[in-house]
């Protein structure tokens, strides 16, 4: 900024899907929720069938769809198109079979996802909404949180694709702070959103992917998180994209740490420190989620092996500048050390950082130590198509 298995009819599975789903993730894991993005389908060429593919979504007990809009103090579709009209013919399609164009028919991400959901009966889907991009409207929602709800519950529930959506995400970065943009909704207005969404949702999930800056006077203090929490099933907390390209000449740093370490240019800004800030605002651990990145960032001009050294600028990258799939770097750029519970990667003049299954095998045992109610990642399409980092996340 995004798995063994469902087998296909040739591989050597005699369980059925229900049992690949229940026995994929053991109860000490907690849960496993990965992001689906609504754009995969294109330059990505990445489709709920590589889901179930690559063995993801019998490891998966949540999927998170990314991303409707926020605007006009509504939910809406952020592409419709993608959403629930394009055609998956039966080589493309989760289950094999080809979509139609019958009148009324769902077609696209939503009528994929409700295919893999009867694939898999217990897994849920939740429609997120905002993110990085979409955020912008959350503060004219916040004006009118009981009509933003409103909205959002007509949307998801939709009689033309009833039953794809087990309730709502709301991504808003960031209450009462800047993200792309600056938002001054106030300390109570993330509170107040989150309390209308409860009213409105009843017992489905409502759920939040927040900020995880534990600095002294940061993102987290700038919300009543703490107050919030008692109306949504939990938080995704975004421990990643803490450093990164965008200070072009460094200091190169791992951009997802678990912890501090000598060196690092933020104080606050690593995975513990968010942690232990939510959990001394009285959120439960049990509605924390930890983040986990399926990609890595990086710089390039750089000589220094070890985290701390100057770079010339943004390492290449296949869809953006300083950022690459785990897919990808895996070869590309092995990794040749870790810090802070993460990897790093020296490979030419470039330094990368991202998480391998190692590195995601003690972030996950450091969710069971802190009682952490399971991890969620940043996206699916990161990942290797055997779901290399997904199966050490459930494992």
């Amino acid at each position: 900024m995004v798995v063994a298995v469902v087998a296909p009819a040739s591989a050597a599975n005699t369980a059925t899907p229900a049992e690949n789903a229940t026995n994929a993730t053991p109860a000490a894991v907690g849960k496993v929720l990965g992001y689906f993005t609504q754009w995969g389908v294109y330059g990505r060429n990445y489709h709920v069938k590589n889901v179930e593919t690559s063995g993801s979504a019998a490891k998966l007990t949540h999927i998170n769809y990314a991303f409707g809009n926020v605007t006009n103090g509504q939910c809406a579709l952020g592409d419709a198109y993608a959403d629930y009209d394009k055609f998956y013919g039966a080589d493309q399609s989760v289950d094999g079979k080809s979509d139609t164009w019958d009148a009324g028919a769902l077609r696209g991400n939503f009528g994929q996802l409700k295919r893999l959901k009867a694939m898999h009966p217990n897994l849920k889907v939740l429609f997120s909404f905002g993110g990085w991009t979409w955020s912008g409207g959350f503060g004219q929602a916040a004006r009118n949180p009981a009509a933003f709800a409103d909205s959002c519950y007509k949307l998801i529930n939709d009689p033309r694709w009833a039953g794809v959506f087990d309730g709502i995400d709301i991504d808003w970065e960031y209450p009462n702070a800047c993200g792309l943009t600056c938002d001054t909704s106030g300390p109570a207005a993330f509170k107040n959103l989150s309390s209308a969404l409860r009213a409105k949702f009843g017992s489905k999930l409502v759920t939040a992917a927040i900020s995880a800056d534990g600095s002294q006077g940061g993102k987290l203090d700038a919300a009543d998180y703490g107050g919030a929490a008692q109306y949504l099933d939990w938080y995704n907390v975004m421990t990643y994209d803490f450093f990164g390209a965008w200070a072009a000449k460094g200091p190169t740093a791992p951009h997802s740490p678990l912890n501090s370490y000598n060196g690092i240019p933020t104080q606050g800004f690593n995975s513990d420190a968010a942690i232990q800030k939510l959990k001394s605002k009285g959120v439960p651990a049990a509605k924390l989620l930890l983040g986990i990145g399926f990609y890595g960032r990086g710089w390039t001009g750089v000589t220094q092996s070890a985290p701390g050294g100057t770079a010339t600028g943004a390492a290449p990258g296949l869809y953006e500048a300083g950022i690459e799939d785990y897919k990808v770097l895996k070869s590309k750029c092995p990794a040749t050390g870790t810090i802070a519970g993460t990897a790093y990667a020296h490979c030419g003049n470039q330094w990368w950082s991202y998480d391998t299954p190692s590195t995601i095998a003690g972030k996950t045992a450091y969710a069971r130590s802190q009682g952490l109610g399971g991890s969620f990642f940043w996206e699916l399409s990161g990942d290797t198509t055997n779901g290399e980092l997904i199966t050490a996340l459930a494992r």
